[in-house]
């Protein structure tokens, strides 16, 4: 009896060890898919503010052609 209830205690931890937690990717998706409107509004404030980020750097560091 007592050794089916060490095995048994063994195997549920080696199954806890098993099951690793779910990956940030995940979470993120599942996060993504829970609250689609506010995500979609976030990735595309990011996208313009890398754009305008991007486009600003450019503009600032544009060579000066000689006249």
């Amino acid at each position: 009896m007592l050794m089916k209830l060490e095995s048994k205690l063994m195997k549920t931890e080696t199954d806890k060890r098993a099951a690793a937690p779910p990956s940030f990717i995940k979470l993120a998706m599942r996060n993504m898919v829970r609250k689609g409107r506010q995500s979609l509004f976030h990735l595309s404030l990011t996208a313009i503010g890398l754009a305008s980020f991007i486009l600003a750097v450019a503009w600032i560091g544009r060579p000066t052609l000689p006249q």
